[in-house]
């Protein structure tokens, strides 16, 4: 027979996480997280469901009812609006003005949908023009696709304009807001977005796997008419819409993430309690207080226009002598401080630094700024080929 081990719990290491995502969660969170689960179908779950759509709502400024956290991370949420909003043939004009409108436009070329991309510098917002040019040249476009807040570069692009051009030309918009929702001014229904989905690991400080969309009224009259079937079973919102509909009689579609859900709405309560305002403003002021200790420490920004860079989410250039991986590693291993590295073109040039909603703290700063100060002192320099 086989001996009975007795295997203690599992302990990490406390961090404090400044990068990209996840970010710090609330006790209260965490709390609501730890409660005993129970059922999917309970009738006290079905309840909280109503609430989260609700605090949802009020997330995105919309009144649209289909409002609802997919069960996934951001991506999936991204692949659900994709998924439904576009059939094999269909013209869709995608900005990429980093990783995420990158994958947006990957994700539109495997469903066989006919991508045109509009291309801006790294570091740049997507450009009105060029969007009115893109879609000046393909009258047949029916989607327009772009990341209001892109995490890879630190830039945040003029969603109501893009909206607003989008649908004089007759397209319908898909918008990722998964960093922006709550941490930047974001107003569905006034802007005219006409699908958005996040992530609850962003700004709203809820655990990761969870993923708000909202789907407006000329997106569903576009997903009625489909002349195919959605290309996956689990992204379909038909069949999603069956279990978070509050008419008529739910129906099984799967077993949704119960405690991830308990998280989301504690995390949202806490959204609603602060306000909205409040919160653009709270990542505003805090933000303003990095930027101006980084460039203390002689640190440039990605994005040197205050108008044009996320509060939530600072993209750092880091100095060409400096080896960025070993400070990235000083900071973690000595000071339990998370800091993100660059993607794609940008790896090993700058470093992401998360103010996502209960990271963006004063204290979360300063210590931050001392840590980077001191490993920036005694690391020693990197040679010209390792920059």
């Amino acid at each position: 027979m086989e001996n009975v081990i007795d295997l203690p719990v599992r302990t990490l290491p406390i961090r404090t996480l400044m990068g990209p995502g996840p970010s710090e969660i609330n006790p209260r969170v965490l709390q609501a997280l730890a409660q005993p689960t129970i059922g999917h179908m309970d009738p006290a779950f079905l309840g909280l469901m109503e609430e989260v759509k609700d605090l949802l709502r009020y997330a995105f400024q919309t009144t649209n009812r289909l409002t609802f956290p997919v069960s996934g991370p951001g991506s999936a949420a991204m692949e659900t609006c994709f998924t439904n909003l576009l059939e094999s043939g269909d013209k869709i004009v995608v900005a990429q003005n980093g990783v995420f409108g990158q994958r947006m436009a990957e994700m539109a070329g495997r469903l066989g949908a006919q991508v045109v991309t509009i291309d801006d510098e790294w570091g740049q917002p997507v450009d009105p023009q060029k969007l009115e040019e893109a879609l000046n040249a393909n009258p047949d476009a029916k989607v327009v696709a772009f990341v209001h807040a892109e995490t890879s570069t630190g830039a945040l692009s003029d969603a109501r304009t893009l909206a607003e051009i989008a649908r004089r030309h007759g397209c319908l918009t898909i918008a990722d807001t998964v960093t922006s929702l709550v941490g930047s001014p974001l107003y569905v229904d006034d802007w005219g977005l006409d699908a958005a989905y996040s992530g609850g690991q962003k700004c709203m400080s809820s655990v990761a796997g969870i993923a708000p969309i909202t789907i407006g009224e000329r997106a569903l009259e576009k997903i009625n008419k489909r002349q195919t079937p959605v290309s996956t079973w689990f992204h379909d919102l038909g069949l999603i819409d069956g279990y978070w509909s509050e008419s008529g009689k739910r129906s099984y579609h799967h077993t949704a993430p119960v405690n991830s859900i308990f998280a989301l709405a504690e995390s949202l309560r806490l959204v609603k309690q602060e306000g909205l305002e409040r919160s653009w403003e709270r990542h505003d002021q805090v933000s303003e207080h990095l930027v101006a200790g980084l460039k203390r420490l002689g640190l440039e920004m990605m994005v040197d226009d205050a108008s044009l860079r996320l509060s939530q989410l600072s993209v750092v250039k880091v100095p060409q002598d400096v080896d960025e991986a070993a400070v990235r590693t000083r900071l973690l291993e000595e000071e339990d401080i998370e800091i993100g590295a660059g993607l794609g073109p940008l790896a090993g040039k700058v470093w992401r630094i998360g103010l996502m909603g209960h990271s963006c703290r004063i204290e979360n700063v300063e210590r931050l700024l001392s840590a980077l100060e001191k490993a920036l002192t005694d690391l020693p320099k990197a040679s010209a080929s390792s920059g």
